[in-house]
């Protein structure tokens, strides 16, 4: 019984942003979903759920699209439960990305037609009807190590002509700031976020990729004592990155760790001025690999001061949130959800994204006893869980606590009762 503790504790410290019924709605719907391992529709996980039916049919319905809670209230305590568990002190690592949800029908509120990057390649660009999804997550190292954990704290959902993924990124990361009460934030971003370097946000450092083709200037030379004109605000212009690659002479070698493995790569760094972008010094960073085989990387950072293997060693680990969109998606549902009015898709996409960070919680605070994992036979290298296996421990407990309320504690050591947990807990 103390892992569900554990689970309910969790879950009860966001109650206070609902009504009283609204609580108990939230706390079994989240439960259904956990325990529904086929197709998560609202139908389908109301069995689940209420298996008893003490709520109508109608209020888990009602619950996405008209209850009354806030989004991002639900965010606000997530993001200080996630951070004070595993960022406590220093600079908060977070990581941003959009991503599509797709969905089915042309009546639902914010659905449009966006490219689909995994269906996309470099020649040929396929567009998906869903919802198009900003994402900021908190990057975690797990205490097994390894590869590191995206767990999402905030979100937006991108509409047709109104705010840009730019705007919406740089209202996320305010509304952020203003939760943490000043600690530093370092956020990492493919190339698309570059520009966000020149929106100066709050105790916020920005590390990004650079465009090959980016006009990066040297800084502004000293002005002279008795000089007359204004001072310069840019020095002279530099050469395209790939010609600035080509006329280093001196390489540092450097290691790191990317994503739980140890990389050595050989860097040259500079303080450039992006004037396009930002009118602030950037740091430059120029990666390349020794053995040749792959291309050099351009990399920057708006903290000028931070050192160079940090700036590589976030971004390699920004794939983490690519890996959270494949699991919340592969694993939770949330595109399948039956919902389409109003606050629906918004909440039911969100939802799906907190109940991701929410397992992976419960599960890193578990005793390291009970956080076992299976092993396949045509796996047998693997030597960290993954999210199948917290969501698989998670349904077992929540299994065991509605098997000993049904038919006492004396039923849970029987051996038909620990083979049908088995059954039950696979997350398919």
């Amino acid at each position: 019984m103390e892992n569900i503790s554990a689970w309910t504790l969790l879950v009860q410290q966001f109650f206070p942003i609902f009504t009283a019924p609204g609580a108990e709605i939230f706390s079994r719907l989240i439960t259904g979903w956990i325990l529904r391992t086929t197709r998560r529709t609202i139908t389908g996980i109301i069995p689940l759920a209420d298996p008893r039916s003490h709520r109508s049919h109608d209020a888990y319905h009602r619950f996405f699209p008209d209850a009354r809670w806030s989004l991002a209230q639900l965010w606000k305590i997530l993001a200080r439960l996630l951070i004070s568990t595993f960022a406590a002190k220093g600079n908060i690592p977070l990581a941003l990305d959009d991503t599509l949800f797709h969905r089915s029908g042309r009546k639902i509120n914010g659905a449009g037609f966006w490219r689909d990057a995994v269906r996309s390649t470099k020649t040929k660009i396929v567009y998906a009807w869903g919802l198009n999804l900003v994402v900021l997550t908190l990057q975690v190292q797990p205490p097994w190590g390894g590869e590191p954990l995206g767990l999402p704290i905030n979100m937006r959902v991108h509409r047709k002509k109104e705010k840009s993924l730019i705007e919406l990124a740089v209202e996320m990361l305010e509304e952020v700031a203003t939760w943490l009460g000043g600690r530093k934030i370092r956020v990492v971003a493919d190339g698309f976020y570059a520009s966000l370097a020149g929106w100066n946000i709050r105790n916020t450092t920005i590390i990004s990729r650079m465009r090959c083709d980016a006009s990066l200037y040297d800084l502004p030379p000293k002005r002279k004592q008795f000089g007359r004109g204004r001072p310069r605000k840019r020095g002279a212009e530099l050469p395209k990155l790939k010609s600035m690659a080509s006329h280093v002479r001196k390489w540092t070698p450097v290691s790191f760790t990317a994503r739980g493995k140890t990389v050595t790569r050989l860097v040259y760094s500079r303080e450039v001025l992006w004037y396009n972008v930002s009118k602030t010094p950037i740091l430059l960073v120029i990666s390349r690999d020794p053995n040749g085989k792959e291309r050099d990387d351009y990399f920057f950072t708006t903290d000028v001061e931070m050192k160079v293997a940090d700036v590589l060693a976030a971004y390699a680990d920004r794939w983490a949130i690519e890996d959270t969109f494949k699991n919340a998606k592969q694993y939770l549902g949330p595109e399948e959800l039956q919902t389409w009015a109003r606050q629906g898709p918004e909440r039911a996409a969100a939802l799906g994204l907190w109940l991701y960070s929410m397992v992976w919680l419960w599960f890193c605070q578990q005793p390291v006893a009970k956080r076992t994992f299976r092993i396949p036979l045509w796996y047998a290298s693997k030597t960290t869980p993954s999210f199948a296996d917290a969501l698989r421990a998670l349904r077992k407990v929540l299994w065991r606590q509605r098997i000993i309320m049904m038919f006492g504690n004396f039923t849970v050591h029987d051996k038909k009762y620990q083979f049908l947990l088995e059954a039950l807990a696979p997350a398919a």
